[in-house]
C-alpha cells in the first residue's frame, strides 16, 4: 500500500512522534524521528545544539539528516516542526514522500508541549505568543502537504485510522 515515506510534519506539541510510531506499526513498516537522528548525529540534544551553533546551523544538519532518511527505505518519518519550512527539504519530501500535516489547535499544542521543558523555541518569549506566531508563520506552508489531519483530544489511534483512509483514498 505505500510505495513512499510518510513524512508527517506540523508543529511541536502535533503529535508527530506518537503517531509515527503507531502509524508505522500499523502499516508494518519503519519508524524514523528526524529529531533522534540529528540529536545522534550531533551528539548532543536539540536544545544544546541550538545554543551552541543556532537555528540557521540546526537547519542544515536536519536538511541532511532528513535527505539521508528519505533516500533509504519507506518509512514513517516524523520531523521537527520547522522542517517542512525549509524550501529544500520541502521540496525533498514531495519528489520522495507523501507529506501528511498533523494539525491541532492551539490550546491543545499549548496543553502538549507545557508537558515538556525542552522545546528551544519557546525558551525565548511567552510560549502562547511564540506558538501563535508560529501557527500564523507555518500554517499556510504545512497546508501544502499531501495529506491533512486534524489531531484532537481523542486518541491516537484515531488520528492513525483517519491517516490510513486517506492514504487509501489517494
Amino acid at each position: 500500500m505505500v510505495e513512499k515515506s510518510l513524512v508527517l510534519v506540523g508543529l511541536m506539541g502535533a503529535g508527530k512522534t506518537t503517531v509515527g510510531r503507531r502509524l508505522a506499526a500499523a502499516l508494518e513498516l519503519p519508524f524514523a524521528d528526524a529529531d533522534q537522528e540529528i540529536e545522534a548525529a550531533a551528539g548532543c540534544s536539540i536544545s544544546e545544539f541550538f545554543e551552541r551553533h543556532g537555528e540557521e546551523e540546526f537547519r542544515n544538519g536536519e536538511r541532511r539528516v532528513i535527505a539521508r532518511l528519505l533516500d533509504g527505505p519507506v518509512c514513517v518519518l516524523s520531523t521537527g516542526g520547522g522542517a517542512f519550512m525549509d524550501p529544500e527539504t520541502r521540496q525533498k519530501i514531495k519528489e520522495t514522500g507523501i507529506s501528511i500535516w498533523l494539525r491541532a489547535e492551539l490550546d491543545l499544542l499549548m496543553e502538549r508541549v507545557s508537558r515538556r521543558p525542552t522545546r528551544p523555541l519557546l525558551k525565548q518569549d511567552d510560549p502562547r505568543k511564540v506558538m501563535e506566531r508560529l501557527m500564523n508563520e507555518r500554517y499556510p506552508v504545512y497546508a501544502e502537504a499531501d495529506i491533512i489531519v486534524d489531531t484532537g483530544e481523542g486518541p491516537h489511534e484515531a488520528v492513525v485510522a483517519k491517516i490510513i483512509q486517506a492514504l487509501k483514498e489517494r
